[in-house]
């Protein structure tokens, strides 16, 4: 699946789903750039959703994006409670099994995307295997 262009941006979107998309983006330059291959984005199931799928060392990789300005409320990989990691667990199995995917080997990974005042990005901090399933 394509990375998002940002075309078809509502003209005044809340700064929460910018920042989201901002996130992502950056988070897919960076896993491309180390070599994985996002296969999804934004996968809804029900109601919840994975931010990216993605192939790399064999494994499918399920992401979980967190941007942030600063540290003031906790890194952003603070962000992914053990409630979140539960909920992206099963929404995992529920992806592997739709997907026919179920015999392979699987991890969870986070990617810290740290912005600017600007929304813009400065770093992103892949954090491999950040939680067991």
């Amino acid at each position: 699946m394509e990375p998002h262009s940002g075309a078809g941006l509502p003209a005044r979107p809340g700064i929460r789903p910018l920042r989201g998309r901002i996130g992502e983006d950056a988070a897919a330059a960076a896993l491309a750039a180390r070599g994985y291959r996002v296969l999804a984005r934004n996968v809804r199931m029900g109601r919840g959703e994975i931010d990216l799928v993605c192939e790399h060392d064999g494994d499918v990789v399920f992401v979980e994006v967190k941007a942030r300005r600063g540290a003031a409320f906790g890194t952003p990989a603070e962000a992914v409670t053990a409630r979140k990691q539960r909920a992206l667990v099963a929404l995992a199995s529920r992806y592997l099994v739709r997907t026919g995917r179920g015999d392979r080997p699987c991890r969870f990974d986070v990617v810290e995307v740290w912005l600017d005042a600007g929304n813009r990005p400065i770093r992103a901090d892949v954090l491999r295997d950040a939680f067991q399933g």
